[in-house]
């Protein structure tokens, strides 16, 4: 795929002085809202004005498999993944219960799981494949099935945002994906390898030194690779892959991005890499206990809204901050300020 297909520009940002003076005149004193207000600055400049809203905020959950699963590098079956987006379908998983709860929409996206679920409401078929191939023995997936992959993401975002859409939640699901985005994360910072290996599902001492090895049979097997597309290849899944794709379209069409935890964030890490304005796009919404995470935040230069040391994924992270991205929002448009409110600010 060409590097240059996505085109995210710097934020533009002339409103930057009016909206800190909007900001820094609300009934507080200076900088007493934190991240709210560093939040409602980053809004307001994304979508170009002094009094942002959010319209028909949505979450995609892309579920993909992959090959290496079947080596153990994860506690749990790959048929858990499948059975997974069943219990997205019927409502029944952590993203239902907490977009229900905030009132946002979601789409359940077959990016190449390893089953034939067939027609069903709420749920997309951008399936590749019937998951990657095993890393371990040869690249995860062809360059042509990255880019495929990248392009059906951005494509889903797209009718998202014609729709009306302009915030957008990250997540996924497929078991033995967070060994992908160990390697992703190991490649694109040069982290070691171990630093960026966590138990995921919830690996005993013995599967996560497991995990450690095959990791590092499949870096040694592939040489390094350093270029964003390559380590994608080699080492992502189509969840992955069609996530990073979606983030950029959604990041290039100007929306706001809510990234959810390690896993979104390998695909993060790739956008970022591949277009430098994208973090400005973003707001990261969690701090998760994969360690990771950590790594990828600072390569990113993130600063995580909350920490409440989670590791389910699915975008349950991002689903659970957002009534604070939301409060972001009202803070800007609702708070009165010194002069309305007729209170000193001396």
């Amino acid at each position: 795929m060409n590097e240059t297909l996505f085109n995210v520009p710097a934020l533009d940002r002339t409103l930057t002085a009016a909206l800190q003076r909007k900001i820094d005149r609300k009934t507080k004193p200076l900088g007493a809202l934190g991240q709210i207000e560093t939040m409602a600055m980053q809004i307001g400049l994304i979508q170009r004005t002094l009094t942002p809203q959010f319209k028909q905020p949505h979450f995609v959950v892309f579920a993909g498999d992959h090959g290496a699963t079947r080596l153990g590098i994860s506690s749990a079956s790959q048929e858990v993944t499948w059975q997974m987006v069943e219990n997205f379908l019927a409502g029944g998983a952590g993203i239902n219960v907490f977009v229900r709860q905030n009132g946002l929409g979601i789409t359940i996206v077959d990016a190449g799981v390893a089953h034939n679920f067939g027609p069903r409401p709420g749920l997309v078929d951008a399936k590749i494949a019937a998951g990657t191939r095993n890393y371990v023995d040869e690249p995860a997936m062809t360059a042509a099935q990255c880019a495929l992959a990248m392009q059906r993401g951005a494509h889903i975002v797209a009718s998202l945002v014609a729709a009306g859409s302009n915030v957008i939640g990250f997540g996924e699901m497929g078991i033995g994906n967070s060994s992908s985005a160990s390697l992703i994360t190991h490649c694109l910072t040069c982290a070691p390898l171990d630093e960026c290996i966590g138990r995921g599902a919830g690996l005993g001492e013995a599967g996560l030194q497991r995990k450690r090895r095959l990791l590092a049979q499949a870096l040694a097997r592939a040489g390094q690779p350093r270029a964003p597309l390559t380590v994608l290849a080699e080492f992502g899944g189509f969840e992955i892959a069609m996530m990073a794709g979606a983030m950029l379209g959604a990041a290039q069409a100007g929306v706001l991005l809510l990234i959810d935890g390690f896993i979104a964030g390998s695909a993060a890490l790739v956008a970022s890499r591949l277009a430098p304005h994208f973090a400005e796009y973003c707001i990261f919404c969690h701090h998760s206990v994969e360690p990771g995470h950590r790594i990828q935040l600072a390569a990113m230069n993130a600063d995580p809204l909350i920490d409440l040391r989670l590791r389910l994924g699915e975008g349950t992270g991002a689903a659970l901050a957002y009534p604070l991205v939301l409060a972001a929002v009202n803070f800007l448009n609702e708070m009165a300020s010194f002069e309305s409110a007729g209170v000193s600010d001396h």
